[in-house]
């Protein structure tokens, strides 16, 4: 198949959407497939990869610190027809989202739409934080959000509690199949965990690791104070977090301010190929975000063979099954250290879970979940030529707000 994904973000940019086009990119094309991506131009970064196609971009003075897309580009407009496409898959509703809607109907070809976000849960990012504000942002959303799926041939959700939640706040039925992300195994067992080890002076430290974007919607301050809690009790443990964000200097400074300067550290943004060795340099993986849609850092860490303790939420719980692969909380610092500090305190317990991680990681082989995408892609192009796109039967929620509740818009 000829295959398009249309995203915004892509390398050099690392979170989850990438990591999840980057993958399947790279299993599609060992199958045989030709595989185009469309995504954001970044002057400063040369692509190492074929057929990767790239839309300008800027930054802007956002508190999302990720460049913007502007998703007009006449060489690529005369390029499309030429690809003799399969199915278009974009990955957002928004920006490259609704070029590849309308390059879906102007080329005749099937759309595929990933929601890979809880989009709903990032409306604090609208500079107006007033109650009535908020509730109109989600529930334009929601209307939006609604609109895009309705042009799309199929959806595909990372698991099945986001399959859930559309079914129950959208109405969608048909045309909707979770496929979680999946992982390339093989860096994992090759990883060298003592070289990192040794890298960092953790020498016997007990080291609680946890990967993600610092923001507050990923839940930090959770797992901070957890350890916090618990530092008393296990002078040698350690946190290590890898990732960046708008909330770092914060979550530094509640670090000093719980006298954890010298315990917890923050790496920053790493290359995704020295991942697998962080992680299995780690002893145990924390997480406290409940924003996830299936939990792909709680994967990764499974893969390096990590027991997992992490607050029970949406895309966790896909991922970890409690009193398996580790224990999942209530959203309270004080669950989630009593969990930390029982997993590293039972080596039994311990080798269990970890025993338990890696049987469940060997499920999410990426060489075993692709096929199942193309299938998708092969219902998507039947459905087209039958004229069937996603029908939502909750699709027609209008947003109301009383705009005399918006004091800043009456000044």
């Amino acid at each position: 198949m000829h295959i398009a994904h249309f995203t915004n973000f892509y390398y050099p940019v690392i979170n989850g959407v990438v990591r999840s086009v980057g993958a399947f990119r790279e299993a599609m094309t060992e199958l045989g497939h030709n595989v185009f991506i469309f995504a954001q131009h970044d002057p400063n970064y040369t692509d190492d990869e074929p057929f990767i196609y790239r839309y300008p971009a800027i930054k802007l003075p956002l508190q999302v610190e990720i460049p913007t897309i502007i998703p007009v580009s006449p060489f690529i407009d005369k390029l499309l027809p030429t690809l003799k496409l399969d199915v278009i898959h974009t990955h957002h509703p928004f920006l490259l989202g609704q070029t590849a809607a309308t390059k879906s109907d102007d080329l005749g070809v099937p759309l595929v739409f990933t929601f890979h976000t809880q989009y709903t849960d990032y409306s604090h990012y609208f500079p107006l934080p007033q109650e009535a504000v908020q509730s109109f942002v989600k529930d334009a959303i929601v209307t939006w959000m609604a609109d895009f799926m309705q042009k799309c041939h199929h959806i595909v959700v990372p698991s099945e509690s986001m399959a859930e939640i559309l079914r129950e706040g959208y109405g969608l039925e048909d045309q909707v199949t979770a496929i979680p992300t999946g992982i390339n195994l093989a860096p994992y067992k090759t990883a060298d965990r003592d070289a990192v080890r040794r890298r960092h002076n953790w020498n016997q430290d007990r080291v609680v690791i946890s990967v993600g974007r610092l923001a507050p919607e990923k839940n930090f301050e959770t797992l901070i104070n957890a350890v916090g809690r618990i530092l008393p009790r296990l002078p040698d443990l350690r946190l290590v977090i890898i990732g960046d964000g708008p909330s770092r200097t914060k979550l530094e400074k509640l670090a000093e301010k719980r006298g954890l300067a010298g315990r917890v550290e923050f790496l920053g943004t790493l290359p995704y190929s020295e991942i697998p060795a962080y992680l299995k340099a780690a002893d145990l993986f924390g997480f406290a975000s409940i924003t996830e849609t299936q939990g792909l850092a709680t994967m990764e860490a499974q893969a390096a063979g990590l027991p997992v303790a992490a607050v029970d939420a949406t895309g966790t719980s896909d991922a970890v099954t409690h009193l398996r692969e580790g224990l999942l909380t209530p959203n309270s610092a004080a669950a989630l250290g009593n969990a930390i500090e029982k997993i590293l305190t039972d080596e039994t317990l311990r080798r269990r879970f970890r025993a338990a991680a890696l049987e469940k990681a060997a499920t999410f082989d990426i060489s075993l979940i692709t096929p199942r995408l193309i299938e998708v892609y092969k219902q998507a192009v039947i459905d087209q030529k039958a004229n069937r796109k996603v029908c939502l039967t909750k699709s027609n929620k209008l947003f109301k707000i009383d705009w005399t509740q918006i004091p800043l818009l009456h000044t």
